[in-house]
C-alpha cells in the first residue's frame, strides 16, 4: 500500500461527518468540532482525514490536509472492484461486492462517500456491525486497499493470468 503524492492531482472532497465534542473544565464546557473528510481523484486514488478545531470550516480544512497525506491507490476492474472483499477496522466491518456495469453504487452513508470519490461506479456494499462513521470509513479503505488484481496474484504464484482464470 504505497502512499501517493497529492501534487498535481485534481481531488474531490467530501465531508462525511461533523461531530461536536465537548471538554469539561473548571469554568464549564469547551465545545470543539471534529470533521471526517474523504478525498479522491475519481480514478482509484482515495484518502481520508480527521480534522479537529474550534470552528467547523477550520476542522474541515484540517481534515482535507490530513486526507491528502493519506492517499492510497486502489485497483479497479472496469467500473467496479476486482473481487469481493470484507474490510475491517475496529468494530467496523464492510462487505463489498463487484457489480455488473449499470448497477450503480449501492452503499449507504460513509461507505458511499468513499466509493464515490474513489471513482467506483458499480458496486454493492453492506455495512456490518458498527455504524460509527470513522470506523466504517477506515474499514472501507482497508478493504479497498487489500484488493488485488489477477495480474498481481499471477505474479505472486509464478503463473500467467490465463492459468489463474482456469
Amino acid at each position: 500500500m504505497a502512499k501517493i503524492d497529492p501534487q498535481g492531482l485534481e481531488l474531490a472532497e467530501k465531508v462525511v461527518s461533523i461531530n461536536r465534542v465537548s471538554k469539561t473544565v473548571k469554568g464549564g464546557r469547551i465545545m470543539k468540532f471534529a470533521a471526517l473528510v474523504v478525498v479522491g481523484d475519481g480514478n482509484g486514488i482515495v484518502g481520508f482525514g480527521l480534522g479537529k478545531s474550534g470552528e467547523v470550516p477550520d476542522a474541515i480544512r484540517k481534515g482535507i490536509e490530513d486526507a491528502k497525506k493519506n492517499l492510497i491507490q486502489i485497483p479497479l476492474k472496469g467500473t467496479s472492484i476486482p473481487h469481493e472483499i470484507v474490510g475491517k477496522f475496529g468494530a467496523g466491518e464492510v462487505l463489498m461486492k463487484p457489480a455488473a456495469p449499470g448497477t450503480g453504487v449501492i452503499a449507504g452513508g460513509p461507505v458511499r462517500a468513499v466509493i464515490e470519490v474513489a471513482g467506483i461506479k458499480d458496486i454493492r456494499t453492506k455495512s456490518l456491525r458498527s455504524n460509527n462513521p470513522c470506523n466504517v470509513v477506515r474499514a472501507t479503505i482497508n478493504g479497498l486497499a487489500s484488493c488485488t488484481t489477477a495480474a498481481e496474484v499471477a505474479e505472486k504464484r509464478g503463473k500467467s493470468v490465463k492459468e489463474i482464470y482456469k
